[in-house]
């Protein structure tokens, strides 16, 4: 099970990040590159059931079309693209301040109180989610 603990899984997850493109389109849903690098910055700021074991455990990839939550969305409340090299670092930054920490973990707003390792189980989907949908 691929996981951010995992430190080849987190390599292969910062070095997709890294080739990434301004030129990059997606190939579902309607966010630009540099909207998804904002997006996952926010989402692994967040936490700086039965749905929450399936979305954590299960070996499918996650769907495509699940809906943005508004403080992670770049078109209503989340962080604003400004420039495509300057986000992408942040975001390369964020993913290691998020690997290594230990928490306290705030709640998730789908799934509630997750573990370290649930934590770092979903920034690796999440990531992957959103680098599938730039083809890396």
């Amino acid at each position: 099970m691929r996981t951010l603990a995992t430190p080849a899984d987190l390599a292969a997850i910062r070095s997709r990040i890294a080739a990434l493109t301004p030129n990059d389109a997606a190939q579902w849903g309607a966010m630009t590159v540099n909207q998804m690098l904002c997006h996952l910055r926010d989402s692994f700021e967040v936490p700086l059931g039965v749905l929450k074991w399936l979305a954590l455990r299960s070996p499918k990839e996650w769907a495509k079309g699940f809906p943005t939550a508004p403080e992670v969305d770049q078109r209503i409340a989340g962080t604003r693209p400004v420039e495509f090299a300057a986000d992408r670092a942040a975001l390369l930054s964020k993913v290691g301040v998020f690997a290594a920490s230990m928490g306290p973990w705030a709640s998730h707003p789908s799934f509630g109180q997750l573990t370290t390792e649930e934590w770092l189980r979903w920034g690796y989907l999440h990531a992957d989610h959103h680098l599938r949908q730039f083809g890396r």
